[in-house]
């Protein structure tokens, strides 16, 4: 929002939220009504192109918006060196509303121009007088009325709300008022409507333009730099004609210059050119890949849950996965197409997120591989292979820390880690697969003054952990497996095998578990608390329970970059896995994973909060 919205700031159908799209229904129904009651042949090239015209745009903005956050996650060539917040990604979630104007201007601009009915699919004097239309009167009416709204009234009236976002994206580059993007609509149509009315105008030009205008927009609002050094050598001109993301990132840092749309001869001609435009551009060409001190090794979940990556959809991923989306049915095509595209051509993990903390730099790596792909036996192998090639991957680089996270740590794949760390005996990178700070984090989280818990299954590290030092600390655990029980017996101190209990009749109100399946759940009495051991929530089948969170902790305000959520949980929330990758970095410890006491203690100092309070 501006900093004093003025008229029209509100879009008109804000109110309706994810439902927006509605307003679009009455000329998809005309549209279906036409061709049901006239056949194609009836449709014009104008009219059958309006609606794949809008689906492509949102396809082109989806593009740059997953180009721009995988490359920046890389730091490579990054421009600002700042972080983005959640803030931002709330501002900035409804840059679709130009798309869904958009299609309502074509429409009214279809009913109320006979003209547009009677276009070519392509006239080539049309096309060049869009092409001078745009490079004359829209650059330069562009220019000085962008100027008028660096004044103050208009500024905090409304293109204030733009400026915001001083770490731009590429929808950044949409991110207006009501009012503000009607000027621009009518500005952008001139070099469109013009040769319509000249009699020279065709469908293809008018395609051309917008998507030059989606493309341009989107690539300068960009905080990488893209444009190589050898466009500009080979064509000296092209300075003047296009700008880069370097030159408008100088626009949101220092508001006052480079002031052009895209080409930029109109701060050369008026004298608004950011004098450190050249000396920027040179800077960011030169900046690398970063190397991490900590790597967070993820995987994809689910199909659906490819979209709530970072590099997915960012209003997805900015809440956590359980958030339900009206609008999932319709990306399932493209999730699918996602899964074997990765599953053929994904042969190493890829970088999706970067977060630091004080002077370290973490970034999160993903196995291009979903979770059921890790229950199928024959694909075990090929895991553990990217697996692998991830951790010496960023030993190789020089990475401190490496933390596994979710099924990349499974007992039947590498033994948490355990595997590696035999075969590479000399291996650099400190392996660290959370169980310390996740069994830690589950018994903080029983309540004080329990007497017994039930134990449901153990087939994690955490579970056993867990049941073991509530044995120790005086705790009875009932359990109801006979063969885990004398198993989990063994292990525990002669003195402390009175805690541990085997009945199926004994049923305490607090459960904890790896999988705590429904059957399990409809025995647990009224009241229940279940705490799940797994990185992965428990399903939620009781009304009358109570269910908690999957081991985890809120994370520092000093932590920065944080603008998703970490699969289910709720934002700048951390699970235990990959915050104790994060305190082994930190406290510099020098082997790989390391005892609960110790992790639980470090992360209370360095700011980490309990989720649950007793």
């Amino acid at each position: 929002m501006a900093t004093r919205p003025g008229p029209l700031t509100e879009w008109p159908w804000q109110w309706m939220g994810n439902f927006k799209y509605l307003v679009l229904v009455p000329a998809v129904l005309h549209t279906a009504h036409r061709v049901a009651t006239k056949g194609w042949g009836d449709l014009d090239p104008a009219y059958a192109t309006m609606l794949p015209a809008l689906l492509l745009r949102m396809i082109h903005n989806q593009i740059w918006i997953s180009l721009s956050r995988y490359q920046t996650a890389r730091r490579k060539n990054v421009i600002v060196d700042r972080s983005i917040e959640f803030e931002q990604v709330d501002r900035e979630r409804s840059w679709d509303d130009q798309i869904i104007i958009n299609g309502l201007e074509f429409y009214l601009a279809y009913a109320m121009i006979p003209n547009v009915r009677l276009l070519p699919v392509w006239r080539t004097d049309g096309a060049i007088i869009t092409v001078l239309l745009h490079m004359g009167l829209v650059e330069f009416l562009y220019y000085w009325f962008h100027r008028a709204l660096h004044h103050h009234f208009l500024y905090s009236c409304y293109h204030s709300h733009h400026h915001a976002s001083i770490v731009t994206e590429p929808i950044t580059s949409v991110i207006h008022p009501f009012a503000e993007h009607v000027v621009y609509f009518m500005l952008f149509s001139i070099p469109t409507i013009a040769p319509i009315f000249m009699g020279c105008g065709s469908v293809l030009a008018i395609v051309l333009c917008i998507a030059y205008i989606d493309f341009m927009n989107n690539m300068g609002h960009c905080n990488f730099e893209l444009v190589p050094k050898w466009i500009f050598k080979a064509f000296p001109p092209l300075k003047y004609l296009m700008y880069t993301p370097s030159f408008h990132s100088l626009h949101h840092t220092q508001f006052r210059t480079n002031y052009s749309l895209f080409m930029p001869f109109y701060d050369y001609m008026y004298n608004t050119m950011d004098k450190s435009s050249d000396e920027l551009y040179e800077k960011s060409l030169k900046v690398t890949d970063e190397t991490p001190d900590l790597v967070h090794l993820t995987h994809m979940t689910t199909l659906q849950l490819t979209y709530h990556l970072r590099i997915g959809i960012a209003s997805i991923a900015s809440k956590p996965s359980d958030n339900p989306i009206w609008y999932s049915w319709m990306i399932w095509p493209v999730a699918c197409l996602s899964m074997v595209l990765a599953w053929v051509y994904g042969l190493s993990a890829f970088v999706i997120d970067r977060l630091q903390m004080k002077k370290f730099k973490m970034q999160t790596w993903a196995i291009p591989r979903c979770n059921f792909q890790y229950g199928v036996t024959w694909e075990r192998e090929s895991i553990n292979n990217l697996i692998e090639k991830a951790i010496l991957d960023a030993d190789e680089r020089g990475v401190k820390v490496l933390s596994l996270g979710l099924l990349n740590q499974a007992k039947t794949l590498n033994r948490s880690g355990e595997l590696f760390i035999q075969k590479y005996p000399k291996l650099r990178v400190r392996l660290v697969d959370g169980s310390g700070l996740a069994t830690a984090v589950v018994l903080k989280s029983i309540a004080f003054g329990t007497k017994k818990v039930f134990l449901s299954r153990i087939t994690s590290k955490v579970a056993q952990g867990t049941a073991i030092d509530l044995c120790e600390i005086g705790i009875q655990v009932i359990m109801n497996q006979k063969k885990e029980h004398d198993m989990l017996k063994s292990r525990l101190p002669e003195g402390r095998t009175v805690y541990l209990k085997f009945s199926n009749k004994d049923i305490p109100q607090i459960w904890i578990g790896d999988n705590i399946d429904d059957k399990q759940q409809q025995r647990a009495p009224k009241g229940t608390t279940f705490i799940p051991t797994s990185q992965f929530p428990l399903k939620k089948i009781r009304k009358d329970c109570t269910y908690l969170s999957t081991p985890a902790m809120k994370i520092p305000e000093t932590m920065k970059n944080v603008h998703t959520c970490e699969n289910w949980l709720p934002r700048r929330v951390m699970s235990a896995w990959r915050i104790a990758g994060i305190l082994h970095a930190l406290e510099g410890w020098d082997m790989h994973e390391c005892g609960d006491d110790k992790t639980w203690l470090a992360a209370i100092k360095h700011g980490f909060a309990p989720l649950t309070k007793y």
